[in-house]
């Protein structure tokens, strides 16, 4: 009996790459959705379903909370779609002219554009104003694609928009209270230093340590100290400590500041007043609030609240 030859092991990737793109010759068509109805065609059937419609009938979503796209990601999406036709269909509303206003996909939309798609597949849902802001909103934040400031933002206007407490803003976004308030308190550092925040030159943890100061200068000069020396969260920390002249007290890993509690204080009484607010407490619970406010009718804005609400 002749020997058998010995099974070939070890043929390294790229040989077993080649070895399937052989045998699955041709290459698969990408995802066209040939087989759904255009937009506009059958009226009975707009609900439910994925559509092709008309790129000139797709409008932006105003309520989109993502400021601004790489170009050299959109790109690369672009380059995937031609590759692989638009896997996961942008979704939209009707609006009574007949158009399509966008609710989530955005990016998707334009990198579809840029292929040069005349006809580009939609899931079609009903929402209003609220629907919609909400419905994007959440969508890009679960999604984990927007810089810190654009989620504050984007909390920001769930709250006042849409008329929602903080425990109904946590729980559309899927994230605790205590997260939501931290992000929110991000928007009453000064622009300098939201800007760095915003493209990646400071981390939220920087932020935060900034925030115990008092002084918008002082937050921009440590700021810049920071981005300058490339300072860690825990160097920052120090020289913020030594900034308010507070000698070091070492905190347990992943706990907060402050008790949840005073975040809401923070939340709830800051929102009346432009400056800044602070709260220092000592583990055995007591402290000092401080108040800033640049005119009298912040204070009146804020003793109105009060009356209102019989306080």
């Amino acid at each position: 009996m002749a020997s058998k030859q010995p099974r070939g092991l070890g043929k390294g990737l790229g040989a077993l790459l080649g070895e399937i793109g052989a045998e699955t010759e041709p290459r698969r068509a990408p995802v066209g959705y040939v087989n759904k109805e255009i937009a506009g065609v059958r009226p009975a059937q707009d609900r439910g379903d994925i559509l092709r419609i008309p790129v000139d009938r797709i409008e932006p979503n105003p309520f989109q909370p993502r400021t601004a796209f790489d170009p050299a990601a959109l790109e690369e999406l672009a380059q995937s779609i031609r590759t692989f036709g638009l896997i996961q269909p942008i979704t939209v509303r009707k609006k009574a002219d007949g158009h399509y206003q966008i609710i989530s996909g955005e990016r998707r939309f334009r990198a579809c554009s840029m292929t040069g798609m005349d006809l580009i597949p939609a899931y079609v849902r009903e929402a209003d104003d609220q629907g919609m802001l909400e419905m994007a909103i959440v969508e890009n934040v679960q999604r984990s694609d927007l810089d810190p400031i654009e989620v504050a933002l984007s909390y920001r206007r769930l709250i006042e928009e849409c008329d929602l407490t903080q425990e109904q803003m946590a729980s559309r976004v899927g994230k605790s209270r205590v997260s939501v308030t931290n992000y929110l308190r991000l928007l009453r550092l000064p622009a300098k230093v939201q800007h760095d925040l915003k493209v990646g030159l400071l981390s939220v943890g920087h932020a935060k340590a900034l925030l115990a100061l008092e002084d918008p200068s002082d937050q921009e000069a440590l700021c810049d100290l920071a981005v300058s020396g490339g300072l860690s969260v825990r160097q920052l920390e120090e020289k913020v400590r030594a900034l308010l002249r507070e000698p070091a007290a070492p905190a347990a890993a992943g706990t907060e500041a402050l008790p949840e509690p005073y975040y809401r204080i923070l939340e709830h009484i800051g929102k009346y007043f432009d400056s800044s607010i602070s709260l220092k407490r000592t583990p055995s619970g007591k402290g000092t609030m401080t108040i800033r406010f640049g005119s009298d009718e912040e204070v009146d804005r804020f003793l109105k609240a009060l009356d209102d609400a019989n306080l």
